[in-house]
């Protein structure tokens, strides 16, 4: 069959996608560009705000109209939350709710007979082959989150937490790295409770291992497997001990220096409505002891704006917090109530029009504060991970685009001759352009042959 696949969300659906991808490349399939091309699309949807729902089935109408002759597979956490909603949208024949969504591949196996005329095969993981066009790889290690954050809804569409066993997700890691692979970045819904069903004797991904936790587990690539960088997705802040940062110092820079730390909030009082189990004073700390541990470390957050009950006073305070801490991104959210969630029901529901102005006085402050933190940067020589060799449309020549180690986006014109692509090469931060650094290689580097930092 001819396959497209499309994601909406968090890293962990593109983990998700990207797992589901190899098995189906490895089952004999061929994975398409465009809709367009597929016998059969299948989309991986969001549900953590109302926007992200709507988002989903236009997205899906948008895949039925661009391939009616097309089946769709629709899955992800809003096929969870509203799977009659999803069976009812154009030309979708499969919904597959989060807790079947490993099973996605051998899920569409009756629609290959259909439309192949034959069995796919399967094949040992050892055998999947590299999907071209990606430098890094999202590594899924659990699902689900016991905390009970009163906005979130994503308790009830991933369920409990399961860990995967620590020497299967070593074992993933080296397989990306043979592959080629120069960076991983590890990822699921409560990263920095890895581990704990298996300390409580809940069920695991797997067999389990000895009540194994995130430390366990970044240690255990770090020394077991040759990848060049290894990036953490986002953790929450009571997730992490003091002896967690002695690891960036153990990893000889392996170990990206980026933290995104969700704070959602500023202000105590709101963070108290919000259940999030920390407070300003705590994070403060946190983010203190993590700049002092881990050199040139970049911090980026996610906020929501318009909270239940947020009065104008507690907004400011936020507000004002937000700007100590100089986060490098911040991902600004209007508040949206979900059914099933406790805020939903809270009182003080703040209209429409405020959130939307709150939203732009955060945006303000997260431009400004990036703008500082790159600027900062100036002059210094980071590795950079090169992804895409862009031709821009006005016509100038070629440039590469990459990520540093503390997740900057940076651009490069293209040396002549030279092919960046996945590689990792030094190169001085020399000048900011909106959000985008501009860099210059260093060449007497990369005629080195430097390829994952070595």
């Amino acid at each position: 069959m001819k396959i497209y696949l499309e994601t909406l969300g968090c890293r962990l659906n593109y983990s998700e996608m990207e797992s589901l991808g190899r098995q189906l490349v490895a089952a004999g399939h061929a994975l398409v560009d465009a809709a367009e091309q597929a016998d059969v699309c299948v989309l991986n949807t969001c549900a953590v705000t109302g926007e992200a729902g709507r988002k989903s089935r236009q997205t899906a109408r948008r895949l039925a109209r661009s391939n009616p002759n097309a089946r769709l597979a629709i899955t992800g956490c809003y096929a969870t939350l509203a799977p009659e909603a999803v069976a009812a949208l154009p030309n979708v024949e499969l919904v597959v709710e989060n807790r079947r969504k490993e099973e996605l591949a051998e899920l569409l196996q009756p629609w290959s007979l259909e439309l192949d005329g034959e069995q796919w095969r399967r094949l040992a993981p050892d055998a999947a082959p590299h999907l071209p066009g990606r430098t890094r790889a999202f590594v899924k290690v659990q699902d689900g989150c016991n905390n009970q954050c009163t906005f979130c809804i994503v308790t009830v569409a991933r369920g409990p937490e399961r860990s995967r066993p620590v020497q299967e997700i070593v074992a993933e890691v080296q397989r990306l790295t043979a592959e080629g692979f120069q960076e991983a970045v590890l990822t699921g819904v409560h990263l920095g409770g890895y581990g704990s069903d298996q300390a409580s004797g809940l069920p695991a991904l797997g067999k389990a291992d000895s009540r194994p936790d995130l430390h366990t587990l970044t240690a255990a690539i770090l020394a077991e497997t040759g990848l060049p960088r290894l990036r953490l997705s986002s953790l929450e802040p009571w997730d992490i001990a003091p002896r967690f940062f002695d690891l960036w110092a153990q990893s000889q820079g392996r170990l990206c220096p980026h933290l995104h730390l969700p704070l959602q909030s500023g202000c105590d009082r709101t963070l108290k409505r919000m259940a999030r189990r920390t407070r300003t004073a705590s994070f403060r700390a946190l983010v203190e002891a993590a700049r002092a541990a881990i050199p040139d470390l970049t911090l980026s957050t996610d906020m929501i704006a318009g909270f239940p009950g947020e009065s104008a006073a507690d907004f400011d305070e936020s507000l004002r917090f937000v700007q100590e801490m100089a986060f490098a991104h911040i991902h600004v959210f209007p508040y949206s109530a979900r059914e099933g969630t406790a805020a939903a029901s809270f009182g003080g529901q703040i209209p429409v029009e405020e959130r939307r102005r709150r939203v732009g006085a955060l945006e303000a402050v997260a431009r400004s504060s990036a703008e500082a933190v790159r600027r900062g940067l100036l002059g210094q020589t980071r590795p950079v991970l090169w992804e895409t060799l862009e031709r821009p449309a006005n016509g100038a020549g070629p440039l590469w685009s990459g990520l540093t180690d503390n997740y900057l986006r940076v651009h490069a014109i293209a040396p002549p001759g030279l092919d960046l692509e996945n590689r990792i090469t030094p190169a001085r931060l020399a000048a900011l352009d909106g959000d985008v650094l501009w860099a210059e290689v260093c060449v007497d580097a990369v005629g080195f042959g430097l390829r994952g930092g070595a």
